[in-house]
């Protein structure tokens, strides 16, 4: 029987400073693979360019043809590596677009219901789509055209044709990226010996040799990020490890987030107490480091000393988040995670500092850990509609109170702490049938 695998990074690094004029090979490297980018974006990246991106041969066999290659003198291996990873980003962006466009189409009080429903079929339908761009004849095949004739046929279809071009044309921006920092590099570019690895370079026959931390290898696509002003580099290489699973993780969590303490079960039990301090204190700092550069800007103040402590303070805290979380999962042994599903941020409210707080909350990072760590121990994770869910009584459903970290029920008397209280909500909605994605499961 197979084993389920979930895909994890793997990060490595040089054991000794990196050569200048390696470094500089490699930032040729990094910044011939941002031109080509940059060339596939400006190319395909508009309405012109969507019959084309998949499965994306027809652009790759167009750039073959462009001798953009050969006025580069870039790799092969680069060079198509670096138009696939455009396509990918160009795909994204298409995804983003029509995601804004189907929210405008849902909150336009001026649309029926049958006009929705003819623009979401554009959205959905990509030849569709394409064809309306491009302000041709939809034609698709005979099955799905019948389709959309019965949904034409009871709207003004050139009108919202001409709605749909409008808001794209809006909200669907072209890429750019002025970033030369980093590539990424397929297994026939690099050799692991020598307790390093060999990088290929632009010169034919030739590659530089870094001695890395540690002994691994690894036969995968990998991303070589360059660190030129430290004289470092490191390595992302995606692997796939075996999903442990664990007889004695038996248990239903609810657990509530929260700024100053990370995580709180449904038992009372907290974890990651100091997150608040850690989140404080670097959020202060960014403020206060912001408020001296702005006010010396003139005098053109460096930042070498700002981004490395910069760095420093966010492995401290994501060193803190994964311990914490660690600790989590080894002490309550869940088989099953609820948490709230997180709204989007909000604007600030009327104290900068606790604005300044909030924006520099490390919610997203939280959460995906949360979800990375579930996965490779097989914890189901759940998420739940939270709306009202820190104001309800766990016990009687009834609405209460909350003073100084407690919820108060005026109803039944049931009295918590306040976290408690919304983490025994969270799995009595997931348990009850208010879970979002009754699956619950996420990669």
């Amino acid at each position: 029987m197979s084993m389920e695998k979930v895909c994890k990074t793997i990060h490595q690094y040089n054991k000794e400073p990196v050569k200048e004029a390696d470094m500089h090979k490699l930032l040729e490297i990094a910044e011939d693979y941002g031109k080509v980018k940059n060339y596939v974006y400006s190319r395909y990246g508009g309405i012109a360019g969507l019959s084309k991106l998949y499965p994306g041969y027809t652009v790759q066999n167009e750039m073959t043809g462009s001798g953009y290659r050969e006025t580069l003198g870039i790799p092969s291996v680069y060079f198509y590596l670096a138009i696939f990873d455009a396509l990918g980003d160009i795909k994204s962006q298409w995804t983003r677009t029509k995601t804004k466009v189907s929210k405008l189409v849902n909150q336009n009080e001026g649309f029926s219901e049958e006009d929705k429903h003819y623009l979401r079929f554009l959205l959905k339908v990509s030849n569709a789509f394409e064809e309306t761009l491009n302000q041709k004849p939809v034609e698709l095949s005979k099955a799905v055209q019948k389709q959309y004739d019965k949904v034409a046929a009871k709207v003004d279809a050139e009108k919202l044709q001409r709605y749909l071009r409008r808001q794209v044309r809006k909200h669907h921006a072209r890429l750019h990226t002025d970033r030369a920092d980093g590539f990424s590099i397929a297994e026939r570019a690099y050799r692991y010996a020598d307790h390093g690895i060999y990088i290929s370079i632009k010169e034919k026959r030739k590659r530089i040799f870094i001695p890395l931390t540690d002994n691994k290898q690894y036969k995968s696509q990998l991303y070589i990020k360059l660190y030129p002003k430290e004289s470092r580099i490191e390595i992302k290489a995606p692997i796939n490890v075996a999903v442990r699973g664990h007889g004695d993780y038996m248990k239903q969590v609810g657990v509530s987030t929260g700024l100053y303490t990370m995580l709180t079960t449904d038992e009372g039990r907290h974890y990651g107490e100091e997150l608040g301090r850690y989140q404080i204190e670097y959020a202060d700092w960014i403020r206060e480091q912001t408020r001296v550069y702005n006010r010396n800007r003139n005098e053109n103040p460096g930042r070498k000393k700002y981004n490395a402590k910069k760095k420093r303070m966010e492995e401290r805290l994501h060193s803190y988040i994964n311990h914490e979380l660690n600790c989590f999962l080894k002490e309550e042994k869940p088989r099953t995670v609820y948490v709230v599903k997180l709204p989007k941020p909000r604007s600030g409210g009327v104290n900068k500092r606790i604005n300044h707080s909030m924006a520099q909350w490390q919610r997203g990072y939280i959460r995906k850990r949360m979800l990375q760590k579930c996965k490779e121990q097989a914890v189901e994770v759940v998420e739940v509609i939270g709306k009202d869910i820190s104001n309800e009584c766990s016990s009687c459903g009834a609405l209460g109170k909350k003073e100084k970290g407690e919820f108060i029920c005026p109803e039944c008397g049931y009295q918590s702490e306040e976290k408690t209280n919304t983490a025994r909500n969270v799995k009595k909605r997931g348990q009850g049938g208010g879970a979002l994605n009754r699956k619950g499961t996420y990669s």
